[in-house]
């Protein structure tokens, strides 16, 4: 079953750049933003309902949720959206890999909760050179709007890196149900999108059948039921091989793009992939006999 569900997780999220680009046929990228955040906390609602699981009491909490909404969800699911007009559903999953690389360097640089060690620092290096190599910067000869939404992706899973390193330092300790969790970080994230609705999500729509299919497997499955699975998953495997589903996320990606919507790939983008690919495996020890687990690379969703 937690097999099960962890293949579920890495189909969905892979998915969530295919269903983007499809959704960008019938709306703008500030509505599939909204409506993924929208339609992913009423169906954690369902959950934390049936399961009668608490939320939390104190304020502050309530405080630092709204920060990792912001931080995991509002930011993220806007720049990849508005991204995806820009480069391909396939590049944009390869960017969404670099988000264990961003963990590594805000846990340990701006949280401080984590020292890297020399194989650490290897794989962020390594890593970071695998996201210029994507870019490659030898080839942009303008302020181009592909360079512009690379730029856009990056910042997506560098603010996954925050949200994630953040969850560790303020919330990850307190006595909250997984489902609490989940809820609260995209109920927030809803709550958010909702005060931005005039300025994100009016404006006109054309609701083909594949447009709101995409927008409804994005924002309940994606954005919701994949939360619950990633919970359970970490639960029985713990941080390190739950954190392995960011490896299979842009192979689906790129199996989906290139296969129904006929994207190419050129030859520094799936090398820089590989690169950002033993990055990750360099931060998490994989590479090492015994290697040393770290609860603080869990993936995010794209």
């Amino acid at each position: 079953m937690i097999a099960l569900m962890f293949a579920g997780s890495a189909l969905i999220w892979g998915s969530s750049f295919l269903f983007m680009k499809v959704a960008l046929e019938g709306a703008s990228f500030g509505q599939i933003a909204w409506s993924r955040a929208i339609l992913g906390a009423l169906v954690l609602a369902v959950f934390v309902a049936i399961g009668r699981h608490a939320l939390p009491r104190e304020p502050i909490v309530w405080l630092h949720f709204l920060v990792v909404g912001v931080t995991n969800c509002t930011i993220p699911h806007l720049l990849f959206a508005w991204a995806e007009q820009h480069v391909s559903s396939s590049l944009a999953s390869i960017y969404n890999s670099f988000t264990p690389i961003a963990t590594a360097i805000m846990v340990a640089l701006v949280y401080r909760v984590e020292r890297l060690g020399g194989q650490q620092v290897a794989g962020v290096v390594v890593g970071i050179l695998g996201a210029v190599v994507v870019i490659a910067p030898w080839s942009v000869g303008a302020l181009s709007g592909d360079l512009w939404g690379q730029l856009a992706c990056l910042g997506a899973a560098c603010s996954y890196g925050v949200a994630i390193g953040y969850t560790r330092t303020f919330i990850s300790h307190r006595s909250l149900s997984g489902t609490s969790v989940a809820f609260m970080n995209i109920g927030m994230a809803a709550l958010v999108m909702l005060v931005l609705t005039p300025i994100v999500a009016v404006g006109p729509v054309e609701l083909s059948l594949p447009v709101v299919g995409s927008l409804l497997l994005l924002g309940g499955l994606g954005t919701g039921v994949a939360y619950i699975w990633n919970i359970g998953v970490l639960r029985a495997w713990g941080a390190t091989a739950s954190s392995t589903v960011t490896y299979l996320m842009p192979v689906v990606g790129i199996g989906l793009g290139v296969s129904l919507l006929g994207e190419t790939l050129t030859w520094n983008e799936p090398l820089g992939a590989v690169l950002v690919l033993a990055g990750i495996l360099l931060v998490q020890g994989k590479l090492r006999r015994r290697p040393k687990v770290s609860d603080t690379l869990s993936s995010a969703a794209g």
